[in-house]
């Protein structure tokens, strides 16, 4: 077999290095069946595999019990002994059950005998009730009274101790519970996120591919900290609840199973009424979002498509598009409101009518029965009821259970994972001498990321040692890949690797990295000094070795220069660094390895010419003596190199020095000529701009680099989508470079970022009043939704009011009045779940409705407000659809938490608290008081139990900072710490800054437990005081004992209210932000007002267009010229023709016609007057665009070719005239919907072609006296470019005509081809007059170069 290569079984040495493993298999083509295999597998694995996979992947679930797998035995001690505290907490609350039942058995017995010795013709002898005439007196049931002997002062005190007793024992137990489990979790955490960064160091390239430096970051903050939550303190939380609901139950049955079987019968009422509701809203909400999912797609796809939006003037269609759609989804928010408020009502009312059931059959069981004291009625039926409702409050314990469980999946999976190259590995064969001569062998390989991409096909070539090699080639074909492949940062698909005849993936990783120098283009520095930058590469430095190397840089004498000398800080990135000294210190670090291999790649692309030539220097003294390698795309830097190997398509198609493959004509050809090309151009540019300018950018440039960008070097790997001629003339920067004068430096990512956090919260939270403002034609609504909250918000006092009456009547003597009352009273409270059930369908209805309504009013509003921002708005990625189309849908809804239902809610609490505190006031001040100064205590608890709950998760971020700022700074540059095998250090560094938090964790866990065992343990110490100085106003001011528990229940119930209005207060907070984000929106005045009336207007325009002097730079990057001085004039009825390559400015002049931006400097003038006093709408709609890739709208082709001209109603025969000019028309008749076939989203439904000439009779429909064609035949096949070529030809006769081209054949037939680089034209002319001139034009005809 011709080519073939044999390949040889080796083995590893270490366990955890799956080294390569081949049997004598044939690499051959690949249509060949035989491929070896890495690491054991078949490599290459379709899409639909991975996909298979991941979705696999989804459906791991982890068990409860999985989250504790790094739990030690003194972990699992503190949890058991955590969980058995929790267990006796839980059992508090019905223990203080059984204290509340005894005393009110006490209080009744104590009013008995007042009211029987109230009786003048009784008295008390010898502690027994008698008639005054001696006789013993005998009550209903013929048994004799006891008296004298019930002393409730001293009664009340007993109770107090048992009380305060059980209040000291909740303190210790809620103390023990929480700081046991707090820090079991902070320590098997700390495992957690040490194991996840030590396995994510291991990994190899192809994973961080395909998995974002930012997600692998909040998986180390968000997702351990998900996971803490469910293994700490909630655990506690959730035994506790779970054991108070057994207990209670328990203690239900054992004292009273009858009472506690009716109280359950009538429980499923309530379930029923709770699932429904929780079935209803999530079906609504579902129907809801989905409702609203067909607006924000409207949303989407108008945000995503808005240069054709605002080309067609259709902003205003858009908008009522939208609202249209936004109707929907109000309804279903209306709908759930209802909804909501009737089962919320029912809930409420079977809840009032199982109180009266339970006090009507429970009288019974104790008045005519005899089966029960009213102590033990209480006992049973508050038992039940403390059992459900913390059966209830368990459910957000189980909600973290969830979501730590989700969490632990990925984090999981990633350390159970096995790296396919294994960085920190001991294994493999180290060499005991290293010659340098590399070799590949058929080499096949694509992206880990990009797996239907080939990035190298069959690669093989031959890199001798001691000489230096040139990689060249347009981008993306694959020169930097093979460096990769060199580092082992990937392993080939197919082919081997090898260094002096040893396969590389047979060699321990670390050794052979060591081997290698690297410089890159953008050189990553870490944030410390330039000597521990130096330093890192190589254990056991000397200053002398440092010194040595940076002098071999070049970059001694600029060190010595600093204040600080080797000690001076570089900053975050290298930021404090100029771009030609970053370059310099990262050369020292490549050498003070003293590397075999040195592996350059475009190390000085980025540099001005003065940097470029020291850095030159210092790259072409360390050469000698090594096998070097050198991508280059500035073609001057590797003239004089050993060896030149030329690239295309992922496979070395020349080799030869600079002279033979000159000769030769191929790809290193055509590179050079259009380098030369270019540069002449710019020289020619540079001379006349004005001496001053120059002056000032030689002083400036310094300056001016140090800022330059820190992107990763992984992204850069992203875009090879540039073309060989774009990246030539784009990253060349010759002598004299106009672009480099006017470059400003660039803000590095990660400073990015922080503006963009900076500007979130710097925002000022709305006032409520201009919230209001929107909402104020709904009042209506909003006041009978008021009237019917407070009235609603009176009903929880009057349980206080009625369950105190009760009470009261235990102690009455007459048998019959005692029935009665009780019978009137539970028909009162049947009564009060009626108005509570309809006051709560009308408050949640009107408010739901006010707030559907206001919700849908700022979404069109914000919906307005982003079509009328100009082009540069959309260009930031604050602002790309995506984030658009969010904030729409989060951001307006949030809204609703400062009106609609909050106010509600509000009005609710208000009226509660109100009638409350009227009610304690009105039958016992000084009682009222006492409990009030115990109110601040429940209060400050309250608040300190829900910061700590809410500020747990904050401060760890806070103390983690320290520790994420490695991880994440060992993330984004880790092709750097690969390079430099330097894994095991940020892993050591990484693990050091974890310790502080750590520390932090366990002493919060002291503090939160202390505040938690406070929290629960003042309520017992309240009631202790409130029932014996209760006890004292008994006797001392005879007031009746159902006036103590009345007071009592109304403040508690008054305190629970506090407690709901003050959960409002995030919600509350987040809509004023929500809102202000809002109005920030609504307010902002667009650079380019399309709204606008102003600006001239005239009836006989023409298309006369002049660029005078243009010079442009995109907003989002102000530090690269796109325009440097266009100028260029096409008279009316013309066509112009731009030719050039990406990037070097012929769409952009296009964007500056249509006024999506207006010139730096320089203007653009149409019939003699500048664009930027030309009415906007007026110019567009003289203009119709088609561009290489049209946007269609998902609607009918009718509608889409209509969408040309939105200022007015197009009629059928226009649109039908549209496209027979357009070539479109039969084809569109041969449709079974013909005009009414709908076109998919983006068009999808339709070939290119078919695409095309849509976008052509689109534009016709127009009738646009200036026509501009984006490229409009370049992706389409020979037969489609033919038809579409036709059309176009029609639809320019009588009109200006602006058309960018790649391929050249189409413009031959133009007035005028002008030829464009780096954003000035540097040749134009007819075709006839260019070919003769035999420049740029002539040579690009002739060799047949793409353009693009």
């Amino acid at each position: 077999m011709p080519n073939s290569v044999v390949l040889r079984r080796f083995n590893s040495l270490g366990e955890d290095n799956k080294a390569f493993q081949a049997e004598y298999l044939d690499i051959d083509g690949p249509g060949q069946r035989k491929v070896y295999t890495v690491n054991g597998n078949y490599p290459s694995k379709s899409k639909d595999d991975n996909e298979n996979l991941s979705k696999k992947g989804d459906r791991i679930k982890i068990g409860f019990f999985q989250l504790f797998r790094f739990a030690s035995c003194y972990e699992v001690t503190l949890m058991v002994f955590g969980g058995v505290c929790a267990l006796l907490h839980g059992v508090a609350q019905p223990a203080v059950l059984l204290v509340f039942g005894l005393l009110t058995d006490t209080f009744i017995a104590y009013d008995i005998e007042l009211q029987e010795l109230k009786d003048t013709r009784k008295h008390c002898d010898n502690n027994t009730i008698h008639w005054v005439n001696g006789s013993e007196y005998l009550n209903q049931h013929n048994e004799t009274m006891s008296c004298g002997i019930l002393n409730i002062e001293k009664e009340m005190t007993m109770f107090a101790y048992y009380y305060v007793g059980i209040g000291c024992s909740v303190l210790l137990l809620g103390y023990f519970q929480i700081c046991f489990w707090v820090t079991a979790a902070a320590r098997q955490t700390q495992k957690i996120r040490k194991a996840y960064f030590r396995q994510i160091m291991r990994m190899e390239m192809g994973w961080f591919d395909c998995n974002s430096v930012g997600e692998l970051n909040t998986r180390m903050s968000d997702d351990i900290n998900k996971i803490n939550d469910a293994i700490a303190d909630q655990v506690g939380i959730f035994i506790q609840r779970f054991s108070t609901f057994v207990s209670g139950f328990l203690m239900g049955f054992v004292n009273g199973w009858k009472l506690t079987l009716v109280i359950i019968a009538v429980s499923p009422l309530i379930g029923l009424g709770a699932a429904l509701m929780a079935l209803s809203v999530a079906r609504l909400t579902g129907l809801g979002l989905k409702a609203y999912a067909k607006a924000g797609a409207v949303a989407d796809e108008v945000l995503s498509s808005i240069r054709t939006v605002a080309a067609f003037s259709g902003e205003k269609k858009e908008v009522d598009r939208y609202d249209r759609n936004l109707v929907f989804a109000q309804r279903w928010g209306i709908r759930k409101g209802m909804i909501m408020g009737f089962f919320t009502g029912y809930v409420w009312m079977i809840i009032f009518c199982c109180y009266a059931l339970a006090f009507w059959y429970g009288s019974k069981l104790v008045i005519e029965q005899n089966e029960y004291t009213p102590g033990g009625l209480l006992q049973v039926f508050l038992g039940v009821l403390v059992a459900a409702m913390n059966l209830g409050q368990a459910s957000p314990c189980l909600e973290a259970f969830a979501s730590g469980r989700g969490a632990a999946v990925k984090i999981f999976e990633t350390i159970d994972r096995e790296p396919e190259i294994d960085c920190m590995s001991e294994g493999g064969y180290t060499l005991n001498k290293v010659k340098g001569d590399i070799e590949f062998h058929n080499v096949t390989f694509n992206y880990p990321s990009r797996p239907d991409v080939k990035t190298l096909d069959r690669l093989s070539m031959v890199i001798k040692a001691g000489e230096t090699t040139a990689f060249v080639g347009p981008s993306g074909s694959g020169k930097s890949t093979a460096v990769e492949l060199i580092q082992r940062f990937y392993d080939p698909k197919q082919g081997m690797v090898t260094l002096d005849g040893h396969d590389i993936r047979s060699l321990n990783i670390q050794w052979l990295r060591s081997l290698i120098g690297i410089v890159e283009q953008e050189p990553v520095l870490f944030s410390t000094t330039i000597e521990e930058n130096i330093r890192y590469v190589r254990e056991g430095l000397t200053k002398n070795d440092i010194v040595q190397a940076a002098k071999e840089a070049n970059a001694y004498d600029f060190i010595m220069d600093l204040p600080e000398k080797f000690n001076t800080l570089v900053g975050e990135g290298g930021g404090q660094m100029s771009g030609g000294q970053k370059q310099r210190i990262a050369i020292a670090r490549a050498l003070v390895r003293n590397p075999k291999i040195l592996l350059l790649d475009m190390a000085t692309s980025a540099l001005d010419n003065e940097s470029e030539a020291i850095v030159q220097g210092a790259l072409d003294k360390v050469r000698f003596g090594r096998t070097t390698i050198s991508i280059a795309h500035r073609l001057s830097t590797v003239r004089n190199v050993d060896v030149i190997i030329g690239f295309e398509h992922g496979r070395a198609v020349e080799r030869g020095r600079h002279a033979e493959l000159l000769e030769r004509k191929g790809i290193y050809f055509t590179l050079v000529t259009l380098q030369t090309q270019g540069e002449q151009a710019l020289h020619e540019k540079a001379r006349q701009v004005n001496g001053a300018i120059e002056d000032g950018a030689s002083e400036k440039r310094q300056l001016i680099r140090r800022g330059s960008s820190r992107a990763s070097v992984r992204s850069t790997r992203h875009q090879r989508s540039r073309s060989q001629v774009s990246e030539v003339l784009s990253d060349l920067s010759g002598p004299g470079d106009v672009a480099s004068a006017v470059r400003t430096p660039s803000i590095s990512l990660g400073d990015e970022d922080k503006d963009v956090e900076e500007e979130e919260e710097s925002i000022e939270p709305a006032p409520v009043s201009r919230i209001l403002k929107y909402n104020v034609s709904e009042w209506p609504y909003m006041l009978f939704g008021s009237l019917g909250a407070a009235v609603n918000g009176g009903v929880n006092p009057i349980y206080a009011l009625l369950f105190s009456q009760i009470l009261g009547t235990f102690s009455l003597q007459n048998e019959e009045e005692k029935i009665n009352q009780i019978n009137a009273i539970c028909l009162f409270f049947v009564v009060v779940g009626l108005v509570s059930f309809l006051t709560q369908f009308l408050q949640s209805y009107f408010f739901a409705k006010s707030g559907e309504l206001l919700t849908r009013r700022l979404r069109k509003l914000g919906f307005q407000a982003m079509l009328r921002q100009e082009i540069g708005w959309f260009d930031d990625r604050k602002n790309s659809p995506g984030t658009l189309t969010t904030r729409l849908a989060t951001d307006a809804s949030q809204v609703q938490g400062a009106t609609g239902t909050q106010i509600g809610m509000i009005v609710n609490s208000i009226t509660n608290i109100g009638v409350s505190l009227i009610i304690a006031f009105y039958f016992s001040w000084k009682l009222t008081l006492v409990i009030l100064c115990f109110l601040p205590f429940l209060a400050l608890t309250g608040a300190l139990q829900a910061r700590m709950l809410t500020g747990f998760a904050n401060q760890d971020k806070e103390a983690l900072e320290a520790a994420g700022q490695i991880s994440s700074e060992a993330l984004s540059n880790i092709r750097t710490i690969a390079g430099l095998a330097k894994e095991k250090m940020f892993v050591q560094l990484f693990e050091a800054q974890l310790e502080a938090p750590y520390k932090a964790a366990i002493k919060k866990a002291n503090v939160y437990g202390l505040c938690f065992g406070f929290a629960q343990s003042v309520i017992f110490l309240a009631n202790a005081a409130s029932y014996r100085f209760g006890g004292y106003l008994v006797v001392a001011e005879n007031l009746h004992f159902s006036i103590v528990f009345r007071v009592i229940s109304a403040i508690v119930t008054s305190g629970t209210a506090l407690g709901r209005a003050s959960s409002y207060t995030p919600d509350y907070a987040k809509a004023k932000i929500a809102a202000a984000r809002f109005f920030q929106l609504i307010d902002r005045a667009p650079k380019i007002n399309i709204d606008s009336s102003e600006g001239e207007k005239w009836s006989n325009f023409r298309g006369d267009i002049k660029f005078v002097e243009c010079t442009f730079t995109y907003p989002t990057r102000p530090d690269f010229q796109v325009l440097n001085g266009l100028s260029v004039c096409v008279m009316p009825g013309q066509t112009l023709a731009f030719v050039g390559s990406s990037g070097c400015g012929k769409s952009t002049s296009v964007q500056l016609l249509e006024r999506f931006y207006d010139p730096n400097q320089g203007r653009v003038i149409i019939d003699g007057r500048s664009t930027t006093n030309v009415n906007t709408a007026f110019l567009r709609s003289k203009i119709g665009i088609v561009s290489q890739e049209p946007v269609l709208f998902d609607s009918s082709i009718e509608e889409n070719i209509k969408y040309g001209d939105n200022s007015r109603q197009v009629s059928m025969d226009e649109v039908i005239a549209a496209a027979k000019k357009a070539q479109l028309h039969s084809f569109v008749m041969s449709l079974p919907e013909k005009y009414g076939t709908r076109v998919g989203a983006q068009g999808s439904q339709l070939s290119r072609g078919q695409k095309q000439r849509i976008a052509i009779a689109r534009a016709i429909v127009r009738d646009p006296k200036i026509l501009l064609l984006d490229e409009a035949t370049s992706a389409l096949d020979t037969e489609s470019e033919k038809i579409v070529q036709d059309a176009l030809d029609e639809a320019r006769k009588g009109r200006t005509c602006i058309v960018i081209a790649h391929r050249l054949s189409t413009i031959q037939n133009s007035d005028i081809i002008a030829v464009m680089s780096r954003g000035i034209i540097i040749e134009q002319g007819s075709h006839g007059n260019l070919m003769a001139a035999k420049g740029a034009y002539y040579k690009l005809v002739t060799t047949g170069a793409p353009i693009s």
